[in-house]
């Protein structure tokens, strides 16, 4: 996985943000060389492979062309403030994003506090990564961040240490959604310590060089795009390393319906749905969906020796 450290330009203003082509559109416009040095990288789009602003070429690795930054937040999945993808954006208008602290605990070495702008000052990288929802609907996404791996570097995960779990912010005062007794707030979530040291496993702070809207989970989120989408736990205020398997909200809610890895898979169906194909939000045909999301060269180690039937 390559990365890049963000450029003096943000992607906001290399990219139209209204602009959206598909595959084909930009290949003929971009031309074959052009392109080509486009679908070299891997999820990571420097300032220098952005063809014109005539051409938006933020692409991920399959030379998929990105979401545009309306479609990306104003549809979205976020339950404390509503169950309807298309009033997540309203309803989160309002949501204060500072002050903002993260507690980083547990089975560490150094437990500690960061407060936004600290999270901020880690080197930020852009870079472009699907989202595959559980629901069977993608997007792609270009996100700004740093590895989570870096940040549990600094904390020293113990050798007890097995698992790490992320808890996200409870605002009764703007989160309208939690309200709603079915769900076992706040919502939490955990990824295996492993998982979490992938250098795919990504603390996001921005989107299309912007800061993260409060819709996609401002201040700072995860995300994990070889997992379903629910896995990447927006407006995170707790990190713990833990020994044992953390509760997670989905797998506490229905456990046999969203498994604690939520590994992307198209041979594993939901118990309600197929998991064998998906609708790129923007476009009308459904496509295949590809094991692990497309990323099993970078992540398909991480389970060697599992089946990945039984732990879904």
């Amino acid at each position: 996985m390559k990365t890049s450290k963000i450029p003096s330009i943000p992607s906001s203003e290399i990219t139209p943000e209204g602009v959206y082509l598909n595959r084909r559109q930009f290949m003929k416009l971009a031309g074959g060389a052009g392109a080509a040095a486009l679908l070299a990288a891997c999820g990571v789009q420097p300032t220098e492979n952005v063809a014109t602003p005539e051409t938006p070429a933020l692409l991920d690795e399959l030379g998929e062309p990105a979401n545009t930054f309306e479609q990306i937040t104003h549809y979205n999945n976020y339950y404390e403030f509503t169950t309807d993808k298309e009033g997540v954006a309203n309803l989160a208008e309002d949501f204060p994003t500072t002050p903002w602290q993260v507690e980083v605990g547990g089975l560490v070495q150094n437990p500690r506090t960061y407060d936004i702008d600290q999270l901020r000052a880690f080197p930020q990288e852009e870079r472009i990564y699907r989202l595959r929802c559980v629901e069977a609907w993608s997007m792609v996404i270009p996100w700004t961040g740093f590895p989570l791996a870096k940040l549990l570097a600094e904390v020293e995960p113990l050798t007890s240490a097995r698992y790490v779990a992320f808890t996200t912010k409870m605002d009764e005062e703007h989160m309208p959604g939690l309200k709603s007794p079915f769900y076992p707030w706040p919502y939490t979530e955990g990824l295996r310590l492993d998982e979490a040291m992938n250098d795919l496993a990504l603390l996001v702070t921005g989107l299309y060089g912007k800061d993260l809207p409060p819709q996609d989970g401002a201040p700072i989120r995860l995300a994990v795009p070889w997992k379903y989408g629910f896995k990447s736990v927006k407006s995170i205020v707790k990190i713990d390393l833990v020994e044992e398997m953390p509760e997670t909200l989905w797998n506490t809610v229905a456990a046999n319906e969203y498994g604690f890895y939520a590994n992307v898979n198209p041979d594993v169906h939901h118990p309600r749905w197929s998991q064998a194909t998906e609708r790129r939000i923007g476009e009308t045909k459904r496509r295949e969906t590809l094991l692990f999301n497309g990323y099993t060269e970078q992540v398909s180690a991480l389970y060697e020796g599992m089946s990945l039937y039984s732990n879904f």
